[in-house]
Formats: C-alpha cells, structure tokens, sequence
C-alpha cells in the first residue's frame, strides 16, 4: 500500500470499520433488556474508536493534536474489549465469536500504539511552527492626511 491520501486508506480504519460493523450484528441478539446499557455502550465506543482514527487523520497537521485524537480512539477501543467481556460472561455471544472479535480489537489497539509511537510519520508533511500565537502585522503607519480626515468628520 502506498501513501495514504485518506483515513479511509488506513489499514486500522478498514479493521475497525469492520469490526463495528461486527459489534452491530453480534448486539442484534442481545436480550431486550440489554438495549439502554451494554448495547449502546458497546456500540458507542465501537463507532467513537473509528469515528477518532478519522478525526485524528484530519489533525496530523499538528503532531500533539494526532496523538491526542489516537490515543482517544485507543482508550475507545479497549472499551469496547472491556464491553465484550461483559457480553462474553453473560452468555450474550459464544467463545469462538468472542476470541474472532477480541482478536480484531486487539489488533486495532496494537495498530493505534504504533501509530502514536510513530506520529512523526503521519505528521512529516506538517507544520513544525504552531503558527497560533505568531501574528505578524505590517506596522500602522498615518500620515497627517489621516489626522485631517478624521478631523474634517468630528463636529
């Protein structure tokens, strides 16, 4: 694969669009009574963990703000590890449906620490100055025909 020209060229985006798409198929056969806390909860941080790799993409152009967006997908992910364990010791999905998704995420968690361990690879074509608190302005300078201007208007 060669440069990546969106985050939709992210093998870790590919991964874990798919695996969300598995956390919504598996959550259909949670009970009922499951809808308001560990299905939404384990889909919440399904979509956030995907939904932050593109937000991260979006800010490589500085490097704190990808990591900072990397990492939240990082913390997103693990989550919905902790979410599948729950669904695991209920009895909610099978062992080997379990180990196939858990295996997936691991992945996806494993591939976002490389990424913010190897930031400056995504970030190389950005900015080393963060250009926020640089203003630069040409100086003002008046003439007397300014002064006389603004004293023709005043009564």
């Amino acid at each position: 694969m060669g440069v990546a020209r969106s985050f939709r060229d992210l093998r870790v985006y590919e991964l874990a669009r798919k695996a969300v798409s598995e956390i919504f198929e598996v959550a259909k056969g949670f009970p009922r009574e499951e809808r308001h806390e560990l299905t939404n909860q384990i889909r919440r941080s399904a979509r956030a963990t995907k939904a932050l790799i593109a937000e991260g993409w979006a800010r490589r152009r500085y490097r704190a703000a990808f990591i900072s967006k990397i990492d939240e997908a990082l913390g997103e992910a693990t989550e919905t590890q902790s979410w599948l364990d729950d669904a695991l010791d209920r009895g909610y999905m099978t062992s080997d449906q379990f180990k196939r998704m858990d295996d997936d995420w691991s992945e996806i968690t494993s591939m976002l620490a490389r990424m913010m361990d190897r930031s400056d690879d995504f970030c190389k074509y950005s900015s080393d100055t963060d250009y926020r608190g640089i203003v630069k302005e040409d100086s003002l300078e008046a003439d007397d025909s300014f002064f006389n201007a603004l004293d023709e208007k005043t009564p």
